[in-house]
C-alpha cells in the first residue's frame, strides 16, 4: 500500500512513518519541505495521487482555542478534501482521549477537526489516544515561571509514541471502522511526577514544585477526565521505562 502521513516528522509522526515502512508499505510524508501546505491546500493534490490511505498526525502548539480550531480545521478539511479527489480510499486521524468530555482550550480545536473527519465523504478511522510519555518532557521545558520549572497536576495514562504509531499504521492498512477502541498506557501516572521524573533525568537540581494550572482543560485533567474507560486497549510500555530508555 502507499499510506501518506500528515506530520509525519512529528513526536508520533516519525514512529508512524517507521511502522509504516516496517509494515512493508511505502510512506509519503506531506511536509512543507517537499512542497505541501495543510493549511493552504498547496501540494496536497499531487502528493497523494496514487495514495491508498491518509494518516493524520499534523499537529499545532497552542492552548488557544481559537488558533487551534482555526488550525484544525483548516489542515484537516484541506486534507480530507484532497484525499476525496484523490479517490483515497481510507483516512485515520489521531485523537486525544476525553476531548469531548472537556472540549476547552487546546482540546477544543481537536473535537472541530473530528468533526472534520466525521462529515467528511472519505471512509475514515479516529483513534483517540492518551498523552505520549514525551508530554511530560515538553512540560517540563515548557511550564516555567522565570527561570523556574513547573509541575502542574493532572491524572494521566501516557502511552509509548511508537506504539501509537505502530497502531495508526495497523489501521491505515485495515478497513475503515469509524471510531476505534481508545488506546493508552499501561498505568495511570501523576502528570507533576513524571515532570520531577524528567528533570532528575536531565540533571536538573532545581526545585521543581507542582501547581495547579487554572484553566479548564487542565481541570478536566486533574479530574481525571483525560483517563480512558475500561474498553481501552493498553499498550505496553510504562513512563519509568521510556525514561531509561532515553537517559540510559
Amino acid at each position: 500500500m502507499k499510506i501518506a502521513i500528515a506530520g509525519g516528522t512529528g513526536v508520533v509522526g516519525r514512529p508512524t512513518v517507521q511502522a509504516v515502512r516496517d509494515a512493508g508499505h511505502e510512506a509519503v510524508i506531506l511536509t512543507r519541505s517537499q512542497g505541501v501546505d495543510l493549511v493552504t491546500g498547496k501540494g496536497l493534490d499531487a502528493a497523494l495521487d496514487g495514495v491508498d490511505a491518509v494518516i493524520d498526525t499534523a499537529n499545532i502548539s497552542t492552548l488557544n482555542a481559537d488558533a487551534a480550531r482555526s488550525f484544525f480545521t483548516a489542515a484537516t478539511g484541506n486534507l480530507v478534501a484532497a484525499a476525496g479527489r484523490a479517490g483515497v480510499g481510507h483516512v485515520v486521524l489521531l485523537s486525544i482521549v476525553g476531548i469531548d468530555r472537556m472540549p476547552y482550550d487546546y482540546y477544543a480545536g481537536k473535537v472541530a477537526q473530528e468533526n472534520v473527519v466525521e462529515q467528511s465523504p472519505v471512509p475514515w478511522t479516529i483513534q483517540r489516544a492518551t498523552q505520549f510519555h514525551e508530554f511530560a518532557a515538553q512540560m517540563f521545558e515548557r511550564a516555567k515561571a522565570g527561570p523556574l520549572h513547573l509541575a502542574p497536576r493532572a491524572r494521566t495514562q501516557p502511552v509509548a509514541a511508537a506504539e501509537v504509531g505502530e497502531r495508526l499504521a495497523t489501521l491505515a492498512a485495515g478497513a475503515p471502522q469509524g471510531r476505534a477502541r481508545d488506546f493508552a498506557g499501561p498505568r495511570e501516572e501523576a502528570m507533576d511526577a513524571m515532570v520531577k521524573a524528567c528533570a532528575k533525568a536531565v540533571g536538573h537540581r532545581g526545585w521543581v514544585p507542582s501547581i495547579s494550572i487554572p484553566t479548564k482543560q487542565m481541570k478536566g485533567m486533574r479530574e481525571g477526565l483525560a483517563l480512558p474507560g475500561p474498553d481501552a486497549d493498553l499498550g505496553t510500555q510504562t513512563f519509568a521505562e521510556w525514561v531509561a530508555q532515553q537517559h540510559p
